[in-house]
């Protein structure tokens, strides 16, 4: 069974909704709903990496997420911080997260593996190029698939010497990150490689541009959320016949609908 991660986002100036859940009760309310509708695990984040985004100070990041975290944990919920502070991550951990999901893949903040190591959370390691303010400016492959696996496999070496087991590693390709259009598609296009190298695979494709770019072809409209949550269910069922362990979404029924599809189909 392919697990669905609904994600949280308490920030004012997220791509997706637009700081539609910046308080922290309704935070918490949407937490709730993603739950209700089938989430397994509730990703919760304070700072946006949308391209173009600025930096949050942890301070602040930490403000916005340890008491949705310690809310929602308290019901019984998985919860994983989407954070690139390892002073974030240890708190979360502490108020109840179980998974630290970190788009920098360690590279932004190092001192995240120890805090992993230590707390025993599971790991989410992101391939990751840059910071949102100038990620694209590293789009430069040779060949996405084969570099994307190779840089996993390196990011995977150093969190093993920092004690952190495959067993407790999962790996993300990064969709959308330092990436373009095309490259992102190479990219999907890979998850059986990268599947195959054992540990656990997320993907997040949920409302990303390059999802945008397809439907906006050939005068078919603006890609409007909906639409775009409804391309997002569709790969999120491709990527589950790759072998994906989890799929990050932000509409967790159009996906959880679209998985049971996939899942009666195959029998």
């Amino acid at each position: 069974m392919t697990l669905i991660m609904g994600a949280v986002n308490v920030t004012p100036d997220s791509f997706s909704d637009g700081g539609r859940y910046a308080r922290t009760a309704d935070a918490i309310a949407h937490g709730l709903q993603l739950r209700a509708e089938g989430a397994h695990i509730l990703d919760i984040g304070g700072e946006s990496t949308r391209p173009g985004a600025e930096r949050v100070d942890p301070h602040v990041e930490r403000e916005r997420v340890l008491p949705v975290i310690r809310e929602l944990a308290a019901t019984g919920a998985v919860i994983s911080v989407d954070t690139m502070h390892a002073s974030t991550a240890e708190a979360a951990v502490e108020a109840g997260a179980a998974i630290i999901n970190d788009v920098a893949g360690g590279l932004a903040d190092p001192d995240i593996l120890r805090v992993a190591a230590e707390t025993r959370a599971d790991l989410v390691i992101s391939h990751w190029r840059g910071h949102s303010d100038d990620m694209y400016a590293h789009a430069r492959y040779d060949d996405v698939a084969r570099e994307v696996v190779a840089e996993l496999v390196e990011r995977m070496e150093v969190a093993a010497a920092a004690g952190i087991p495959p067993a407790r590693i999962i790996l993300d390709p990064g969709i959308g990150f330092a990436k373009r259009g095309e490259q992102n598609w190479q990219a999907l296009r890979a998850l059986p490689a990268l599947v195959a190298l054992g540990p656990r695979v997320l993907v997040g494709t949920s409302r990303k541009r390059f999802l945008a770019d397809l439907l906006e072809q050939d005068d078919a409209g603006a890609a409007t959320e909906q639409r775009r949550d409804l391309a997002t269910a569709v790969a999120s069922v491709l990527a589950a016949q790759a072998g994906v362990w989890g799929v990050r979404v932000h509409d967790v029924a159009a996906t959880r609908d679209a998985l049971r599809v996939a899942e009666a189909w195959a029998g």
